[in-house]
């Protein structure tokens, strides 16, 4: 999308959320593995404007550190600017706030702070009407199933924005008007300044509203637009943990039905908990009960069993994952197995063909080309090559306390049941370790390594043996 150098997109974020029952910050809430400020930044970000503006307030300096800290991972790189309200009277008292930013700019869209279900697609086209028209104002409208609480919109005969009127101030037949206001608009940035500064406080709390920015913009005999979104689930902000809940479903029943689309097979698409930025191959099968998040990129034909869990990692093609298997910030090449009830911790890479089975764990590790670390192990800071068969049981004793040692493993070794490397230690391609052995010291190549006492039968004492 072609950058909108004179666009600038303020996100109102200084509200408490009270109905959250929350210390956290409303907009630092979770949906689908990221804050819902996060997912507005997001789809602002997609327009490519020439900043974007947050206005914090409750909890400012939570907010200001989370989200810089988020704006790589995000993938935001417009410059974002940060506004502190202090004049806490209204929606239009926080627009005010930013006036010294929205100045240098023609054009403003303004989003409300909890809305993450919002897509880039409806900003983008909101923008471009905007720009194509003469209007002062814009505002994104759409139909719910249950108006009540809302701003309504009222429309000409012509179709025409006339004016919105709120739920408490509206009479019958205005109630039945399932159009609402979503607080979301596009101004012309100077019509935007001049209203603010006429407008007067309303209510019982003397406060500024934005919407009746709209009316008086009108009154300057520039047109006010209305965008009707085609989907209003869009628009729906979070205010309580239930509200919470039913945006998470709803975003993940999106991505779900994008990723069948492209081929992908959920065996219960409301049963697996897939994050946004996820990436799943044609002919993939994802089981019930599975969690994939964060930058996961999984390949095609993989079969990954229920209650699964992946994080930040990369899965190669024909892969077979078998229940219960954790991979957190791995690569798993093509043509592996895992499972069940595997273990991969961060920066653990298996090479194609390797298997990791039942009980075992994997730490900062690479698994070679066709090895197998098939039950009950411990492999962390080892690097072992192709080959390799690991018996039950086996342990690389990387840390001494103090610090952690690597351990080489060389292409094809036999490694027996119950073994212990103490690090730092080589073994050479093509040697083998006998079962129950202490492995402190390098073992050469092609050779037998054991380390083990000598078994000793002790008789009873006065027991006589039989000759």
């Amino acid at each position: 999308m072609v950058a909108k150098k004179n666009l600038c997109v303020l996100i109102l974020a200084a509200g408490k959320g009270t109905r959250m029952k929350s210390p956290l910050p409303k907009p630092l809430h979770i949906v689908c593995g990221i804050p819902i400020l996060a997912h507005i930044l997001k789809a602002a970000q997609d327009l490519g404007p020439a900043a974007i503006g947050i206005v914090v307030g409750h909890e400012a300096d939570t907010v200001v550190n989370t989200v810089q800290a988020g704006l790589h991972d995000w993938g935001i790189t417009a410059p974002v600017v940060f506004v502190r309200q202090t004049d806490l009277s209204g929606s239009a008292s926080a627009v005010k706030a930013a006036l010294p930013l929205l100045q240098k700019f023609e054009t403003v869209l303004v989003l409300n702070g909890d809305t993450p279900l919002l897509k880039s697609q409806t900003l983008a086209e909101m923008a471009n009407v905007f720009e194509g028209s003469e209007a002062g104002a814009l505002v994104l409208g759409v139909t719910v199933p249950d108006p009540a609480g809302y701003g309504r919109i009222i429309r000409a005969a012509d179709g025409a924005f006339e004016n919105i009127v709120e739920d408490a101030d509206a009479d019958e037949d205005t109630k039945k008007i399932a159009e609402i206001n979503s607080g979301m608009y596009v101004f012309s940035s100077k019509s935007l300044q001049t209203a603010l500064t006429q407008l007067v406080p309303q209510g019982p709390k003397h406060e500024f509203y934005l919407t009746d920015t709209l009316a008086l913009i009108k009154q300057m005999n520039q047109p006010v637009l209305v965008f009707a979104g085609r989907d209003y689930e869009q628009a729906l902000g979070i205010n309580s943990k239930a509200q919470l809940a039913e945006a998470e479903q709803i975003m993940r029943d999106r991505v779900a039905n994008a990723l069948m689309d492209e081929g992908v097979t959920l065996v219960r698409p409301k049963e697996v908990f897939i994050d946004p930025g996820v990436k799943i191959g044609a002919d993939t099968v994802i089981c019930p009960g599975c969690y994939i998040s964060g930058k996961t990129v999984i390949g095609k034909n993989c079969y990954i069993e229920g209650n699964c869990y992946i994080k930040d990692s990369v899965i190669g093609d024909h892969v077979a994952l078998k229940m219960g298997t954790y991979i957190e910030e791995s690569e798993v090449a093509d043509e592996c197995q895992l499972g069940p009830y595997a273990h991969l911790r961060p920066k653990s890479v298996l090479k194609k063909g390797a298997k990791v089975g039942n009980f075992s764990e994997i730490k900062k590790s690479v698994i070679g080309e066709g090895s197998k670390v098939n039950h009950l192990s411990y492999i962390g800071d080892t690097q072992m090559g192709a080959g390799v068969n690991v018996g039950a049981g086996t342990i690389t004793c990387n840390y001494d306390g103090k610090n952690k040692h690597q351990t080489v493993i060389e292409d094809h070794v036999f490694v027996g049941s119950n073994v212990n490397f103490v690090a730092p230690v080589t073994v050479h391609e093509y040697a083998k370790i006998g079962a129950g052995s202490t492995i402190t010291k390098e073992v050469p190549a092609e050779s037998l390594g054991i380390a083990r006492s000598r078994q000793v039968v002790l008789e009873k004492k006065g027991v006589k043996k039989n000759d």
